[in-house]
């Protein structure tokens, strides 16, 4: 199977909302007038943000989803996609269900793929997404105020509890694992790691809320890299600070979370990755309208903190004392 036999036949359709698709130099995209394009694009390598063993049906999912993210936390509607494929081999049994996962999370929010480009190389997957937002709605992540609440989405912590028992399994069974070092040793029931897991690789974009919050947040971002980090990028780019409170951090999280010691907990939810909620602000008269956003998008939110005038993000640990530990956004080079 050549290269262009494996687009035709895994990666082509018809063109919807595109005027031009797959199969040119170039995709055409119309944007209605008044509207804004936002576009992102994210990579993702094998060994570094996924294990080799991974099922190639969820990895098609999470391909995508972890640039819908970034669409919600614009508050953007996907539109279309682009797809750059490096792939070992041209294997008709892997393609088929990393297909299969891709196409199932496009169609569900209307994204279409106009394009791309595929090589041979080791395995390596980006992917660049364009939305649509009306003009001057799209949330930022400058504009968080003093005073503002804190939000965040979901159930934070649960793809990083995941990630640690994949950890303690692979290292039990002598397999390689070049995605970190934590030695803490978790187990999970059956039941609970396949729920975990699931919220590692196939995670759910929170593009309903984020269009649902346009007009009510200040600021938004969405939390790829840990919730700490993430709204760390917020307070800077506003120039405020925060306090955010870890027992209702915790209270946001799942039972499974819940049920590690509560330090390892609060660690695992502000400062694990790969969750892809968001994490915003609004102003504290806008609590209802918060609340309205979170029905209308059956996506549930809980209030964490409060955005101050000082600088920096202080905490209070979970029996109410002030405390500050260093948790940072994670950095593919840090040391």
């Amino acid at each position: 199977m050549g290269e262009f036999d494996l687009i035709a036949r895994f990666f082509t359709r018809p063109a919807r909302r595109a005027i031009l698709g797959v199969g040119d130099d170039c995709a055409l995209l119309a944007l209605a007038p008044g509207e804004q394009m936002a576009i992102s694009s994210d990579m993702l390598v094998e060994g570094r943000h996924f294990y080799a063993d991974v099922d190639p049906e969820a990895l098609g999912h999470k391909a995508l989803a972890v640039n819908l993210s970034d669409l919600a936390a614009c508050g953007a509607e996907p539109r279309a996609f682009t797809l750059a494929l490096a792939l070992p081999t041209a294997d008709e049994a892997w393609l088929a269900p990393f297909a299969r996962g891709l196409w199932a999370l496009a169609d569900a929010h209307g994204c279409e793929l106009i394009g791309g480009d595929t090589t041979q190389g080791p395995l390596n997957l980006c992917i660049t997404v364009f939305g649509a937002v009306p003009q001057g709605q799209a949330l930022l992540r400058s504009g968080a105020r003093p005073g503002d609440d804190v939000y965040v989405s979901g159930t934070p912590g649960d793809a990083r509890l995941a990630l640690q028992a994949l950890r303690t399994a692979r290292a039990r069974a002598g397999l390689p694992d070049e995605t970190g070092s934590d030695p803490t040793a978790i187990d999970l029931p059956p039941a609970a790691l396949q729920a975990m897991r699931d919220r590692l690789e196939r995670p759910t974009p929170r593009n309903a809320l984020g269009v649902a919050l346009r007009g009510v947040a200040t600021a938004c971002a969405d939390v790829s890299d840990g919730l700490a980090g993430d709204l760390g990028h917020i307070l800077k780019a506003s120039r405020v600070g925060a306090t955010l409170d870890a027992q209702a951090l915790l209270q946001a999280t799942s039972a499974p979370l819940r049920a590690l010691a509560p330090a390892l907990a609060w660690r695992y939810a502000a400062s694990g990755g790969d969750d892809y909620e968001l994490v915003f602000t609004a102003p504290q008269a806008q609590c209802a309208a918060v609340q309205a956003a979170a029905q209308r998008s059956v996506t549930p939110v809980t209030r964490i903190g409060r955005i101050e005038p000082d600088a920096g993000l202080r905490w209070r640990d979970p029996q109410g004392q002030p405390a500050s530990p260093d948790w940072r956004s994670f950095d593919h080079f840090s040391a």
